[in-house]
């Protein structure tokens, strides 16, 4: 199996999980997914290992188009819409129409993934910040969780959404902080997800911070084709990837990969209203769907 984007081929499948879970953050797009086909080709081998639900995240308007349109093709199949932090260099007002239109859809569970990123320098941090509030609000008008992207900018995101106000829901997406962090997005009632770099054998700091989030308020996620879990790392990635780290979490957390998987399910259920989504008008045939909009 060929992987997207360069990366080597996909690996073999993992053990199947004893109870299903839900891939809380992926980009099936990014992951080579085109059309239904594909769409649903992707699910059926994540089901195959237990992950039976998938939320596909935009990153920009494209993506934003084509994640809506997925999540229409497949009931397994959910949405989240934003535009990511490093594409807000220049984000107008025709932009952020068509992002709170889009966000609006029944099928799409989240406003995200937006925030900050102090680590690539593709848009000024100013712009992020303006960005980052004015998703804030679109999540609070919607009534949708927020979906967080923080990569090397803890204090600033936590800043932002205390100077906003936090929606209601606020998901720390593929978390990264240490275990003060962790305690400190716990204490405010956020959602941590934690992706394949939990699994990394430099990454003792996050999993202190994975062992002292409640079952509760922890989900799983890929991030998916990026972050391959160990012992995969550097090869491509996809929904079905997501066994090795909720093995990989419940080793650290000294409990049972089906306790990991089933909490994980029954956060992401309550948190994105799985269980509420409208069906999907049928069931596509293979083949059908439109290719990614441009």
């Amino acid at each position: 199996m060929t992987g997207p984007y360069g990366r080597r081929a996909r690996p073999e499948p993992p053990e199947p999980l004893g109870v299903p879970t839900v891939d809380g953050h992926t980009h099936l797009d990014a992951c080579g997914c085109v059309d239904a086909a594909d769409v649903v080709a992707a699910l059926d081998r994540a089901c195959a290992v237990g992950v039976t639900r998938v939320v596909t995240v935009a990153d920009d308007l494209a993506s934003a188009r084509w994640v809506v349109e997925a999540a229409h093709w497949d009931d397994r199949v959910a949405a989240a819409v934003a535009l990511h932090p490093t594409r807000t260099a220049s984000f107008t007002e025709a932009d952020r129409a068509e992002i709170e239109r889009l966000a609006a859809d029944p099928r799409v569970v989240a406003v995200g993934e937006t925030g900050l990123d102090h680590y690539w320098d593709h848009s000024p941090w100013d712009a992020q910040e303006r960005a980052f509030r004015w998703h804030i609000d679109l999540a609070k008008r919607l009534g949708k969780p927020l979906m967080v992207h923080d990569r090397d900018a803890h204090d600033a995101v936590l800043r932002v959404l205390d100077e906003e106000g936090a929606p209601a829901a606020v998901v720390f997406h593929c978390f990264s902080g240490d275990a003060a962090m962790a305690r400190t997005c716990v204490d405010a009632g956020y959602m941590l997800s934690f992706a394949g770099p939990v699994t990394f054998k430099n990454a003792a700091g996050l999993r202190e911070a994975a062992a002292l989030v409640p079952d509760g308020q922890l989900l799983v996620e890929t991030d998916a084709p990026f972050l391959t879990p160990h012992p995969h790392r550097g090869r491509a990635n996809e929904p079905y990837c997501l066994p090795w780290t909720v093995r990989g979490l419940a080793h650290v957390r000294g409990v049972s990969a089906e306790r990991v998987a089933d909490s994980a399910r029954r956060t992401a259920e309550a948190v994105f209203g799985l269980e509420a989504l409208p069906p999907v008008a049928e069931a596509p045939s293979p083949g059908a769907g439109a290719a990614r909009s441009t």
